[in-house]
């Protein structure tokens, strides 16, 4: 009886001892350092972390994160491009995200407009600015984006040419950039890093930089690495050259924005004052005013004013609009 006890007593404590290393186990490669960093690694590989600009491993990315959703919206041929300004705008939205905030948009104006004690063609402009307002915000984010980042790339060029003189090798490099400069730029050669560190060939990788950024001074950039490693020649002087142009080519840049600040007002104030006009004789006498839409001739003055004043508008921004 007392070798049984004994027995079972060993076998208890080493199913006690298994259960423990198990538990401990289970909750290192679920729960412990390590496994905190391989899911937040995978995360930003999918998008999904915080911080800095992320990649995707797939290589193509998801329209919306339901597999139905995202199999019958990549069936459209269009949304490709809609995929790639809401990728180069970094706001971390997917097609189906954009898609379903504007459908609820139009849906939110159609359901208010019966109620407002508004004409037709008021009514129309806000329909149109309600189906126009996401795909603004989109084109706005986006060069306030590219924007920033052509602001920075003088100073990677910088960092990339001093690193290399100082002998590390390019891909460190990029990783460097990547965690030592600020947003946004900063996430994208991170980005760049990830995707050749995942096994992206280096010329496919910088490619989806040039792609991500399409910024003719950062194209000079990628094609100079490009071109240096198929060539060779001093790749360090080369970027300090580019970083050197691009601060030249944006010191010229805010010269000219200056120079056309009076035609950029003009412009502003040309193209807003007949609209406050109407408004404002809307509200001092809506009898006189509302000859424009209530009758085929004021009717047809109206769409002529306004095609009139889009005309101007848009020749003022062509003439002020100087690309450097």
């Amino acid at each position: 009886m007392d070798l049984v006890f004994a027995a079972f007593a060993v076998l208890l404590f080493a199913a006690v001892i298994f259960m423990v290393e198990g538990a401990w186990l289970w909750w290192t490669t679920s729960h412990g350092k390590g496994a905190r960093r391989i899911a937040r690694r995978l995360d930003m590989m999918a998008g999904r972390g915080e911080g800095a600009e992320r990649i995707s491993i797939l290589k193509q990315r998801r329209y919306a994160a339901s597999p139905l959703l995202d199999r019958w919206l990549s069936r459209v041929p269009r949304l490709a491009a809609l995929d790639r300004l809401l990728l180069q705008s970094g706001l971390g939205w997917q097609v189906g995200q954009f898609l379903g905030g504007a459908l609820l948009l139009v849906l939110v104006t159609l359901a208010i407009l019966p109620g407002l004690p508004i004409p037709l063609l008021p009514a129309a402009l806000l329909l149109a600015l309600a189906l126009g307002a996401p795909y603004g915000v989109l084109l706005r984010s986006r060069a306030a984006r590219l924007k920033k980042i052509e602001v920075q790339l003088p100073e990677a060029a910088d960092f990339l040419a001093r690193a290399l003189r100082a002998g590390h090798a390019f891909t460190n490099v990029l990783k460097m950039v990547g965690e030592e400069m600020p947003e946004p730029i900063g996430g994208e050669f991170k980005a760049t890093y990830e995707e050749i560190n995942y096994g992206v060939p280096m010329n496919e990788a910088l490619h989806n930089l040039g792609t991500r950024i399409p910024l003719t001074d950062l194209r000079y950039l990628v094609l100079a690495v490009l071109i240096q490693r198929e060539s060779g020649g001093n790749l360090a002087e080369l970027l300090a050259n580019i970083g050197r142009l691009t601060r030249a080519r944006l010191k010229l840049l805010a010269q000219v924005r200056v120079l056309s600040a009076e035609g950029r007002m003009s412009a502003w104030i040309l193209g807003l004052l007949p609209v406050g006009m109407l408004a404002i004789s809307s509200l001092t006498n809506y009898g006189y005013v509302s000859v424009l839409w209530t009758t085929p001739a004021g009717q047809s003055l109206l769409w002529s004013a306004l095609g009139s004043t889009l005309f101007g508008v848009f020749w003022m921004r062509n003439v002020i609009r100087i690309r450097i």
